[in-house]
């Protein structure tokens, strides 16, 4: 069978990793089928390079534009394809084959006020709704997610499915100790720290992290450090100005983006993984922390407690005081952490890329085949 797949977003900080990890997997696990991965024309070559079965097809238009909408169809025609796979929530009308849409969240519709403006809400609410009811399948990422989708779009129940995100097998294994030592040189890490990773959009809820940081500093723990790993600060002034308001000049990091070979190390030398989200869809950071060996403290809301179980202190995300009370928990508290890593541990196996992306292969086959 010929399935196309939208790899435009393969750079992309959320969706991007769900993309490359369905891809590496894909060509792992299968080698049977062919798949064209629709891309932007500098990604041909690398998209080639998931596996022998692999082909590129250049679309030179931007995610979220009009020529999409008439460029993905043409060039599915041209391909062949016979299922076509949309890894985010626009599926343009007159395609030539049955698909799959993957929905990963609703948070546009959740948190409307984050978005730019109304037009943009507009453009979200009426493009996942058309996504959810043309589609063959609607995939998801937690179940928390398909009762947001089911409760949005008025879909039959059996036609969305959850098929969880996992971890990269790089967070699953211990790094090389050149790699460490590389990584606490480059980022002068000589004191313990606390560490989020994630974007900055306003619903990841940095601002509370830093509060809550505050808060320990003023509690006495003078040689802790926070480390933010997050693209584009630029666009989020108000958490420069809320570590300046703390006077946490010092003490407070904004390292942007970072390969996933060094976010890996940092997350194991961290000593606390601090992740207060108001809304995830499925929330992988905390779970590659886990996988790492290092306590997590998250929200108690969205899809969060269902991927960490009990394996993590859950806490208000609007409460700044509960965030620093969990943190020192573990700061102070050995037993607690060594329990929070053994069952972090175990919790992150329990999630597999192998298995979900069997699924959604398997799920290509069924779509294609009726």
């Amino acid at each position: 069978m010929r399935i196309a797949i939208d790899a435009r977003k393969l750079h992309d900080y959320g969706i991007g990793r769900y993309v490359r990890s369905v891809l590496r997997y894909l060509g792992r696990i299968d080698h049977e089928n062919e798949y064209v991965l629709l891309c932007h024309p500098a990604d041909c070559d690398t998209v080639k390079g998931f596996g022998d079965n692999f082909g590129a097809l250049a679309v030179p238009s931007r995610n979220y534009s009009v020529s999409e909408q008439v460029r993905v169809p043409l060039a599915l025609r041209k391909a062949g394809a016979q299922v076509f796979h949309a890894p985010h929530y626009v599926l343009p009308p007159l395609l030539p084959c049955p698909s799959v849409v993957t929905i990963h969240d609703c948070i546009h519709l959740m948190f409307p006020q984050y978005l730019p403006n109304k037009f943009a809400h507009a453009y979200a609410r009426t493009f996942m709704t058309m996504a959810a009811r043309r589609s063959a399948r609607v995939l998801t990422v937690s179940e928390a997610s398909k009762r947001d989708i089911l409760h949005f779009f008025r879909i039959p129940s059996s036609k969305v499915e959850v098929v969880y995100n996992a971890i990269d097998d790089r967070f699953d294994r211990e790094p090389e100790v050149d790699d460490v030592v590389r990584v606490r040189e480059r980022y002068q890490l000589n004191d313990p720290f606390l560490l989020y990773a994630g974007n900055i959009k306003p619903h990841k809820n940095v601002d509370r992290v830093i509060e809550a940081f505050a808060r320990l500093k003023k509690r006495g723990f003078e040689r802790l450090r926070l480390l933010i790993i997050g693209d584009e600060i630029s666009k989020n002034p108000q958490l420069r100005r809320a570590v300046h308001r703390h006077q946490l000049h010092h003490d407070v990091r904004f390292l942007g983006f970072v390969p996933d070979a060094t976010l890996a190390v940092l997350y194991r030398l961290a000593d606390v993984f601090v992740f207060p989200s108001l809304y995830e869809g499925f929330g992988l950071p905390p779970l590659e922390a886990m996988a790492s060996g290092t306590p997590v403290v998250t929200s108690n809301v969205s899809s969060l407690p269902e991927v960490v179980g009990d394996a993590a202190l859950l806490v208000d995300p609007r409460d700044a005081e509960a965030i620093a009370g969990a943190v020192q928990r573990i700061l102070v508290d050995a037993d607690l952490r060594r329990t929070l890593t053994q069952k972090g541990l175990a919790r992150a196996h329990e999630f597999s890329w192998e298995r979900s992306v069997r699924r959604i292969r398997d799920i290509y086959l069924e779509v294609g085949s009726k």
